[in-house]
């Protein structure tokens, strides 16, 4: 799962244009938003295309992005529970 960490923090990092940082500067499970990355709702609604497409998980309850969004980790579990490509 180490590897599905480090390929969902690139993504993440060229989804959001996060240019300035590397996959190295995001901890495994440093919040995501808030005080952690700082992430906010628009960024989520990127992240859930973003899973769509890239692992063909549909996200029907937005609600349920705040457990899955927590940390990398718990969006790492969750693609590793859900995905379908």
């Amino acid at each position: 799962m180490k590897d599905l960490v480090t390929e969902l923090k690139e993504k993440t990092i060229a989804v959001l244009n996060l240019d300035e940082m590397k996959p190295e500067d995001i901890g495994n499970d440093d919040p995501l938003f808030g005080d952690g990355l700082g992430l906010d709702s628009i960024d989520a609604l990127e992240l859930i295309v973003m899973l769509e497409k890239e692992y063909g998980i549909k996200i029907k309850d937005t609600s349920a992005g705040k457990d899955i969004f927590k940390s990398m980790n718990t969006m790492a579990s969750f693609v590793e529970a859900n995905r379908v490509k």
